[in-house]
């Protein structure tokens, strides 16, 4: 610890020139803080569980059912509790405890993924049994979304709270990575069932974390109101707030058509490049491989380039790589192109996030975050289900164009319309981050 003065057992203080290190004002600087420390850790372990869950899952249903259909409607069951839920899990985090809203998320959704290894181990393929249990899963992210980010700006201060939803971006993106490699060792190894017990482990480890922490959070104003009417406050600050609606709006019809290709990737790699497992894991690891880029990138480019400016650069890129994917079979370049798909999707939806959260008041930051979750989780499952069900009408490459055309579309709009992602007008006293963002 810091002291005051220089003799024995003190520590010179050092001016903020001298104090900033790697993590201490450098690309790190939220690691420096022991709370999100812990439990960015943790959280890193659990969602390495989820994406060996969440691949696995997807190939199984494609290679048992064999239908691009049922591989978006198993991964929309999963987040359809995010958007009917998320409203509602947002205003309590403005209300109650979100340790404890956390503690809950964990505790469902490990016995979802146990009752997945139970079912797989009894060889039991009940479609109906497989879409429950993936939306009881589906419950405890939408409690668990909105509370996390909510909880950021609790755990460290408000200048290192973008480099912190940034490295939360990447320890996602870093199991994005390595779950797929494990999941495609384990299908070659292995039964599924072991992804699922694997995966109920990790969310023990996270419960852990949850209590060692202890969240610096300050007082806020007691509600009175009840919680529909605290929902309705929601949408109401983020309609007055008109460049919330306008950010959100943008978003929904980008997420529906861009950020949906995931379920459409066993189907590419089956129908269209006629590959196995491997090749399935190689390219969801590398879409992970660019998300963490793209995570750690954020973090720079903010320093130089406005915040809309990057939202409609990641809108751009995301367009024109997903139509090259459509178009090219050498697996070596569509490596790459996901690569590229990872770094636009999660500079996109980073910038969008730290521009809601720091231009957002501190009492609606939980609602409002719920509102970014049903576009960039819910609406992207959505748009997941409707790409793949044109995909088995037509043919997986068209459904990947046709999502790209979207998401140039978009960009023109935005170029004669920039008012739709051009942030708040004005900031909370206080709040330099929200001013440099929206400079």
């Amino acid at each position: 610890m810091e002291g005051q003065g220089t003799g024995p057992g003190e520590v010179k203080s050092l001016d903020p020139e001298e104090r900033r290190t790697l993590f201490n004002g450098g690309v790190l600087s939220a690691l420096g803080h022991r709370d999100y420390a812990i439990l960015w850790s943790s959280d890193l372990l659990s969602n390495l569980g989820t994406w060996v869950q969440t691949a696995v899952l997807l190939w199984l249903i494609k290679n048992v059912l064999h239908s691009n259909s049922w591989v978006g409607a198993v991964n929309l069951a999963s987040f359809v509790p995010v958007i009917f839920l998320v409203p509602f899990t947002g205003a309590l985090s403005d209300r109650y405890d979100r340790k404890r809203m956390l503690i809950l998320s964990q505790v469902i959704m490990f016995f979802g993924a146990l009752a997945l290894g139970i079912a797989a181990s009894l060889n039991s393929a009940n479609k109906a049994a497989i879409l429950v249990t993936v939306a009881v899963i589906g419950v405890g992210g939408a409690i668990s979304f909105p509370a996390w980010i909510a909880l950021l700006p609790d755990m460290v201060p408000p200048e290192d709270v973008l480099n912190a939803i940034a490295l939360s971006s990447a320890q996602w993106n870093v199991a994005r990575l390595i779950g797929p490699l494990i999941a495609a060792a384990v299908l070659a190894l292995s039964t599924p069932a072991v992804a699922f017990y694997v995966n109920a482990a990790s969310f023990l480890v996270v419960i852990g974390a949850l209590f060692l922490i202890h969240p610096r959070r300050g007082a806020l104003a007691t509600s009175t109101e009840s919680l529909w009417r605290n929902v309705l406050g929601g949408f109401r600050y983020a309609w007055e707030q008109r460049w919330i609606t306008g950010l959100l709006l943008t978003l929904t019809v980008v997420a529906f058509f861009g950020m949906s290709y995931i379920p459409l990737l066993p189907g590419f790699v089956q129908d269209t490049l006629h590959r196995g497992s491997s090749a399935y894991g190689v390219l969801l690891g590398m879409t992970g491989l660019g998300a963490i880029t793209g995570s750690l990138l954020v973090s720079y480019v903010v320093r130089f380039y406005r915040i809309p400016s990057i939202i409609r650069a990641g809108f751009l890129s995301l367009g024109l790589l997903l139509i090259g994917f459509a178009a090219f079979r050498q697996f070596w370049l569509l490596s790459l192109i996901v690569f590229g798909l990872g770094v636009s999707f999660i500079v996109a939806g980073t910038a969008a996030s730290s521009m809601l959260l720091n231009g957002s008041v501190r009492e609606m930051r939980g609602r409002v975050s719920s509102l970014f979750a049903i576009v960039y989780v819910g609406v992207s499952a959505i748009g997941g289900y409707f790409l793949s069900y044109v995909a088995d009408v037509r043919t997986v490459p068209f459904s990947l164009a046709l999502g790209g055309t979207a998401c140039i579309a978009v960009t023109i709009v935005l170029v004669f319309f920039p008012g739709l992602v051009g942030g708040p007008g004005e900031c909370e006293p206080g709040n330099e981050t929200c001013t440099q963002m929206i400079r």
